[in-house]
């Protein structure tokens, strides 16, 4: 079995703190140090860009406190948090963190969190491995009072146009017209296929042929990823990079 490791960011505004947990990281070998800030303003402008499974985070900060900010967080990513006052322990649990360290805490203590870090992570991609054995193979889907049987393998991108949605095929240089929602269509696909990446688009993620800056290419379309999806689709390019 692969081993899991985890990317990871620390956030604290005393520079003593900051280091100290860079060295617990560096010395737990599943965790991957992404990077350190010293704010949560900081820290925002880096998880724009990168996807981070895991944050240390202070609580009592200037500007955006970490509990305002881990609530900006997708549910891709976690939170321990790190602090000198124990009377934000309810609210951190209320925020679903991980745990909770008080400060002053040995690496002991560090790395008990860390691997509660890693016993849930483990089990999530335990559950996601298992959902990609279960993939759907195809849908039927009503186009000119017909019943189509859509292969799924051979989709490349689902197009939104008001009402209906027009399905691009390998091999077929007409889409498939569909009266239906993208947000419909969207709750039944399997994730481990597809995924939407703009209002008006849901790619294949098996026919992603090129990724640059912002805009996927397929089939010489080009599909702008929009920033509403953008933190997702950088978390597959990420996990799925030979340079992560």
């Amino acid at each position: 079995m692969e081993a899991i490791q985890l990317k990871c960011m620390i956030v604290d505004d005393e520079p003593m703190a900051l280091n100290l947990v860079e060295s617990y990281v560096e010395k737990t070998p599943y965790l991957i140090l992404k990077k350190k800030c010293n704010s949560a303003i900081e820290a925002i402008e880096f998880i724009r860009t990168e996807t981070v499974d895991l944050l240390f985070l202070d609580i009592q900060m200037p500007d955006l406190t970490g509990l305002e900010f881990s609530k900006m967080l997708t549910k891709h990513t976690r939170v321990i948090f790190t602090t000198a006052f124990d009377q934000y322990a309810l609210e951190g649990f209320k925020v679903e963190a991980l745990d909770y360290l008080l400060k002053p805490f040995d690496y002991a203590e560090f790395l008990t969190a860390s691997n509660k870090a890693l016993e849930w992570f483990t089990l999530l991609r335990g559950q996601h491995k298992t959902s990609i054995s279960d993939e759907k193979e195809f849908l039927f889907v009503k186009s000119e009072y017909k019943q189509l049987r859509i292969k799924l393998s051979d989709v490349l991108y689902f197009e939104g146009l008001k009402d209906y949605i027009k399905i691009w095929l390998k091999d077929n240089p007409k889409p498939v017209l569909t009266l239906m929602s993208l947000k419909n269509l969207e709750e039944e696909l399997p994730e481990a296929q597809f995924m939407r990446v703009h209002r008006s688009f849901i790619v294949s993620l098996k026919n992603i042929e090129v990724v640059e800056r912002s805009q996927i290419v397929i089939n010489d379309q080009r599909i702008t990823v929009s920033e509403q999806y953008k933190p997702k689709f950088l978390e597959f390019i990420n996990d799925n990079s030979l340079n992560t």
